[in-house]
């Protein structure tokens, strides 16, 4: 990892599933911290957090939590959170990095993965969106070959675990599970219906042409990280009974034909994308494989027999992990490579 200076950071959402494995992250990468502090809301103020072999408390947020003494500021809350906060935080010289959707389509502000777009962040005016959970990994395994091959249309189908709705539905499957199992109907409310054996194609509301706002994410946020606005997308998003691990069926069609040798060689080349992909010999990804790694897993990879010259593949990966808390962390690696923490503190 690049060499960090050790930072003061503070997290908004600090009680949060996000949050905590943004902390375990810190360790396993060896990030140097000078202070740390959690902010949340003032049902979790208080809760402590385990933390490199101490506790942290958690503080009550509010708009003078931000004092300017942090140097990076990473919102894992709520939309209106991010749009409350965010701004207050960067104004008073704090390298922002936000996880909701507040400011991904701003064109102000960068969206990034490192892996694939890390140049964005030199436009930076001291926010930074990281994406959706769904559509991190999904432009990871389509860069390699966009970058040389122009994406035309991609078609997708997501299957995704409850955690990326939060700890309260980690708890409601397993709740809902025992229920089942011994005969009864506890929806937990946790979803849109009924979770347990189940498959609820609603990840969030839904718009008034009929897709979900997740499914305009995953097809928004491609375009802008891809730098590809002419991209078609259509993208189907279904919550599944998993309790990590999201995964995806992606079909993709590029200018130029593609060969899934082909597909598959780029993929494996690329930089946190790592391919299994032996189906003879039952090699293929499942969300158990992703729960807890950082890396994409890609498999099943074969060519669309619906459009000629266009390529099928199977993809998973954590969403708490790399959909989450260890693409932030890399955003902070790769803005402290480029000296842009400190930019930010002294243009405010």
């Amino acid at each position: 990892m690049p060499a960090m200076k050790p930072r003061a950071i503070a997290v908004v959402g600090g009680a949060g599933i996000v949050a905590r494995e943004f902390l375990r992250a810190l360790d396993e990468r060896g990030a140097p911290v000078a202070r740390l502090r959690l902010l949340a809301t003032s049902r979790s103020a208080g809760t402590r957090v385990p933390f490199r072999g101490g506790e942290i408390t958690v503080e009550e947020t509010s708009p003078d939590s931000f004092a300017g003494d942090d140097e990076i500021v990473f919102l894992s809350a709520s939309g209106e959170a991010s749009r409350r906060y965010a701004p207050i935080a960067r104004d008073r010289g704090a390298f922002v990095i936000d996880d909701s959707s507040a400011f991904r389509m701003d064109p102000a502000v960068p969206l990034v993965v490192p892996e694939v777009n890390a140049e964005a962040l030199e436009g930076h005016r001291g926010i930074v969106s990281q994406p959706n959970c769904t559509t991190t990994p999904m432009v990871m395994a389509l860069f390699p070959i966009h970058r040389a091959n122009p994406l035309r249309r991609v078609v997708v189908s997501t299957y995704q675990a409850v955690a990326g709705a939060g700890a309260a539905a980690v708890a409601g499957l397993r709740a809902e599970t025992a229920a089942a199992l011994a005969g009864r109907r506890e929806p937990s409310g946790t979803q849109a219906r009924e979770i347990a054996f189940n498959a609820v194609p609603q990840v969030d509301a839904f718009e008034a042409d009929g897709a979900t706002r997740e499914e305009l994410k995953m097809a928004n946020e491609t375009r802008k990280i891809l730098n590809a606005p002419d991209v078609a997308v259509s993208a189907t998003c279904v919550r599944v009974p998993v309790l990590f691990g999201h995964a995806m069926a992606v079909w993709a069609e590029f200018e130029r034909p593609v060969h899934p040798d082909e597909a598959r060689a780029a993929m494996a080349a690329m930089p946190g994308v790592r391919v299994v992909d032996e189906p003879a010999a039952g090699r293929y990804p499942t969300p158990l494989d992703a729960a807890g790694n950082d890396d994409v897993l890609v498999g099943r990879v074969r060519a669309d027999a619906s459009r000629p010259g266009g390529i099928a593949f199977w993809a998973v990966t954590d969403s708490i992990r790399k959909g989450a808390a260890t693409n932030v962390i890399q955003i902070i690696e790769e803005a402290e490579r480029r000296g842009l923490v400190d930019r930010n503190r002294a243009r405010a």
